[in-house]
């Protein structure tokens, strides 16, 4: 049975705290895992979430900074160490390959599995799975970062009332449904377009293009909300989204499930940033972030 939910290893921006890793998350994308900005501490979070070094398929990171970053040499040796079976990829802004080798090759230990470079240079898709488009755009900080998306192709929703009035049934719905016609039924007669999810990915930055374009019609986003509201002077000069911009983008792009996350440490009441981003007239789904969350997408419409 196909899986698709967000595990989240850690939700802390800069430091740890008692309470909040590092950075870290995993998506379950049916068959597939996508680990996203691996902070220091992820083997452990790992560990304590059920998630194992060979369910990842793919690490995207958004930029290098270390609470983004640091974690990189222990999952990339851990990979080796338990020799992951399959090659994984790994997405990063080419102008930080040299923070990426250094990380990949920290210390001495043995090579065993296929680790795919694919840094990052520009906006657009990244690679082309039967699955999902992986999608890339340039954030606003101050070292280089990409904000990730995943986009589903789109699929066709049968229509039991057309295939019925059509006298279609058994076997045959799955016959028409990879032949494209049966009988001279066309699929089109007896299904609809069914849209395809999509799942956003947008760590530390300002507001820009970047984060419309990539929190567009999504039904999960995944965004910083480092700083309250009060605090925006201080967001805008480091770089980052209070809880109140995080809501307003995911209200205007449409989105079904907003998760904020990357939390300033000069909060102790999470509470506060689902309050604000209420305030700010998001009225769908909210999910503020906790270390070992599991947060499944939300079903298809």
């Amino acid at each position: 049975m196909s899986v698709r939910e967000l595990v989240v290893l850690g939700t802390a921006s800069q430091v740890p705290t008692r309470h909040r890793n590092h950075n870290g998350y995993l998506l379950r994308w049916d068959g597939e895992g996508i680990l996203f900005d691996p902070g220091e501490g992820t083997q452990r979070q790992m560990l304590r979430a059920g998630v194992a070094a060979h369910d990842i398929d793919r690490i995207c990171v958004t930029h290098f900074h270390g609470d983004h970053s640091l974690g990189l040499a222990g999952v990339i040796q851990r990979i080796n160490l338990d020799k992951v079976p399959h090659p994984v990829s790994a997405h990063y802004p080419r102008s930080g390959q040299r923070f990426f080798d250094r990380l990949r090759y920290a210390t001495a230990y043995r090579e065993t599995v296929a680790l795919l470079e694919a840094p990052v240079d520009t906006d657009g898709p990244l690679v082309r799975t039967p699955g999902y488009t992986l999608e890339a755009r340039r954030l606003s900080h101050p070292v280089e970062a990409y904000g990730y998306r995943l986009v589903e192709p789109e699929g066709r929703r049968m229509l039991p009332d057309r295939l019925a009035a059509h006298g279609i049934e058994g076997p045959d719905v799955g016959r028409i449904q990879r032949e494209g016609s049966l009988n001279g039924v066309a699929l089109e007669d007896v299904s609809e377009v069914r849209r395809g999810q999509r799942f956003a990915f947008v760590m530390d930055t300002r507001l820009c293009d970047g984060v419309y374009a990539l929190a567009e019609g999504c039904d999960m986003l995944v965004i910083e909300s480092t700083f309250l509201d009060e605090d925006e002077e201080l967001a805008v000069d480091f770089g980052h989204l209070t809880a109140g911009q995080a809501a307003r983008v995911a209200r205007e792009a449409g989105v079904r499930h907003l998760v904020l996350t990357h939390f300033s440490q000069r909060y102790p009441d999470p509470e506060e940033f689902e309050r604000q981003a209420r305030a700010a007239g998001y009225e769908a789904e909210l999910t503020v972030a906790r270390d070992l969350d599991r947060v499944p997408l939300p079903k298809r419409r």
